[in-house]
């Protein structure tokens, strides 16, 4: 971060004495910046002369409308790292472990890449994956990248309706699908489930089988299906063809469970400069580093991982629960191979913390550098959890961002101070502000968090939205002109960012809005509590706020622990964030990318629509808050 702060100065003249004056000037000459991005981050490629085109609107800019690169070809570069040194490393839960050199890679890759041409598939076509986080998915995506066709991809743990509400509206001609996959130590088949979105996608003209199960996946049954060896065996391509910048390269998904998922559609130049500038710049990301975030094949933050390669990193995958056979498992995995940048979500956090292990007392980790938390907010217990009990000299950088630009919006900086609690700063290129009801920025209130700048990473499209209208609509309509994102923050003095919420979960008390998280960070402090979600519930021609609880084992909401929960909440935030109403739920449920659902339980309790509950890791959660008796009282506790 502070070399390219250097390199600006020389080049500019300016004097920008730290990242918050490098950021200002970043959003003032967007075309500059990330031109000069482009040339520090090593893309591969041909910029063409100009680096920014401005339309009449945020949306219509375009960057580097003259250029032409392969996303693939700069993920297997290497950036000078030798043949046979890991470009992937993979361990699954049960200790099955992989490496990938760089040579296999490009090896698997081309031959990917020429199977896909054998059978037809053009630049354009959609590849799609149905997979657990193995390397093959990420062998699947750079060969379908290499010849311009476009990679979607979700989990293996998603059902047949949720692999089809989002395969089914992109119309894949491959899918490339697993015969199963391992979580919690328990084997899930997954081959009856495939013949199923099979049959109900009637665009695929193939289905390219992967064994994570078993040897040898039984293909009967499962039509226009090959191996994924059988797939390989056509003689790799050699040529990488480059394409526009702003060619098609990703179909991710919208989680919500309200209706059918968003088809967002990502362009190849922006995703690869966005996730280099956030990687190398803000995460300190170098060649050779070993890189590790947990996710599935479902979230975005699978997409930022593989990107990792394109900065001669190591990428390093883990599949299952993280948390099995014991909380340490993650750590072992650092120590055992020199993880320098750790990504987890802070619900991953939290769960370490409440287990009692204290990894800094436990494991060497001597190569972590930096860790990443994003996925909800990471409470200020949780920064102290990681400073005090995993490692004191680590870079905790709590990020945010979304599907709907693959990337940050807000995010860590190497060079400036950690304050609990806080999201460093905006990323940059990233105009990034909070506005309040009336549409004017503010500091130290909750608002709207928006961004006033166009950025590389902007989706091209929503697939079968050609008109725009949904997706102007999507992120232009509350705040015309600029991005809203749809999260509710406050930007702090120190130039920080605090989100408090999805802005369409927020609770309105009294006419005052309120943060989910703000509720959060406090009830989930409360011994005996081990989460927490917050709705509001219409009551008597007014919304009251409903608290359900989660408890630790052996642990009972007793009038005592109501009482404790209201007084705290009333005298470390205030009396509106009071609930009027606790109730005791065995589960809460969380999209598969860990994020609470307040949306889903807030429609079950006021009798609203549900649809697409596939969005959620566990559905069957909801059946705790459906007609729930307490809901029925006046007051409780």
């Amino acid at each position: 971060m502070d070399a390219f702060r250097r390199r600006v100065e020389s080049e500019t003249g300016l004097f920008l004495p730290d990242t918050r004056a490098l950021h200002a000037w970043s959003v003032a000459e967007p075309g500059h910046f990330w031109n000069l991005t482009w040339e520090d981050t090593g893309v591969i490629g041909d910029k063409g002369e100009l680096d920014f085109e401005a339309g009449e609107a945020m949306w219509e800019g375009r960057f580097f409308p003259n250029a032409s690169l392969n996303f693939a070809e700069n993920l297997l570069d290497g950036h000078g790292r030798g043949e046979q040194e890991p470009a992937i490393i993979y361990r699954r839960e049960d200790g099955a472990n992989r490496s990938i050199t760089w040579a296999d890679l490009r090896s698997q890759a081309a031959r990917f890449a020429a199977g896909l041409q054998a059978m037809g598939v053009v630049a354009g076509d959609r590849v799609a994956a149905w997979m657990p986080n193995v390397p093959e998915t990420i062998i699947a995506m750079l060969g379908a990248a290499s010849i311009g066709a476009v990679f979607t991809s979700t989990s293996a743990d998603f059902g047949v309706s949720g692999v089809v509400d989002r395969f089914g509206q992109v119309a894949p001609k491959v899918l490339v699908a697993a015969d199963g996959y391992l979580y919690g130590g328990r084997a899930f088949p997954r081959l009856e489930l495939l013949r199923q979105i099979v049959e109900a996608l009637p665009t695929l003209e193939m289905v390219v089988l992967v064994a994570v199960l078993g040897s040898s996946p039984d293909l009967d049954g499962i039509p226009l299906s090959v191996t994924y060896e059988e797939f390989l065996s056509s003689p790799p391509q050699r040529l990488l063809r480059r394409f526009p910048f702003d060619h098609p390269l990703y179909i991710l998904y919208s989680s919500g469970t309200t209706g059918q998922p968003k088809c967002i559609v990502h362009r190849a130049g922006g995703v690869l400069l966005k996730h280099l500038q956030e990687q190398q710049h803000h995460c300190d990301l170098k060649v050779g580093d070993r890189l590790f975030y947990f996710t599935t094949c479902g979230w975005m933050m699978w997409n930022w991982l593989a990107s990792g390669l394109a900065s001669g990193a190591t990428v390093v995958l883990f599949d299952g629960n993280p948390l099995h056979p014991g909380p340490e498992a993650l750590f072992d995995l650092t120590d055992e191979t020199d993880i320098a940048l750790f990504g987890v979500s802070a619900k991953y956090l939290d769960s370490v913390a409440k287990s009692g292990l204290r990894p800094a007392a436990t494991h060497r980790l001597e190569s972590l550098r930096t860790i990443t938390s994003t996925g909800s907010p990471l409470s200020e217990d949780g920064f102290r959890f990681v400073y005090d009990s995993i490692k004191s000299d680590v870079h905790l950088a709590s990020i945010s961002g979304g599907t709907d630009l693959c990337g940050c919006f807000v995010g860590g900086d190497p060079t400036a101070p950690v304050f609990a609690g806080e999201i460093q700063g905006p990323a940059l290129g990233m105009g990034m502000s909070v506005l309040d009801s009336n549409g004017m920025a503010v500091v130290g209130e909750p608002g709207e968090l928006v961004c006033t700048a166009p950025f590389p990473s902007m989706p091209l499209r929503f697939w079968g939205d050609d008109g725009m209208d949904r997706y102007v609509s999507t992120y232009y309509a509350k705040n015309p002109g600029i991005w809203t994102h749809g999260d509710y923050a406050v930007e702090t003095d120190h130039g920080g960012f605090v989100i408090l919420g999805r802005s369409d979960a927020t609770l309105n008390a009294g006419g005052v809005r309120i943060g989910t998280a703000e509720i959060y960070r406090v009830v989930e402090t409360i011994p005996g509590v081990a989460e927490a979600v917050a709705i509001g519930q219409r009551w008597e021609g007014d919304t009251r706020i409903v608290l359900f609880v989660r408890l630790v084992d052996g642990a009972e909401l007793t009038p005592e622990m109501v009482s404790v929960i209201r007084r705290r909440l009333r005298q470390e935030e205030s009396p509106r964030h009071v609930p009027a109403v606790v109730l005791p739920v065995a589960d809460i449920p969380r999209t598969r990318s860990g994020k609470i659902s307040e949306l889903a339980v807030k429609a079950v309790v006021n009798g609203e629509p549900l649809s697409n509950i596939e969005a959620l890791a566990n559905p069957e959660a909801l059946d705790f808050y459906r007609n729930h008796p307490g809901l029925r009282e006046a007051k409780s506790g």
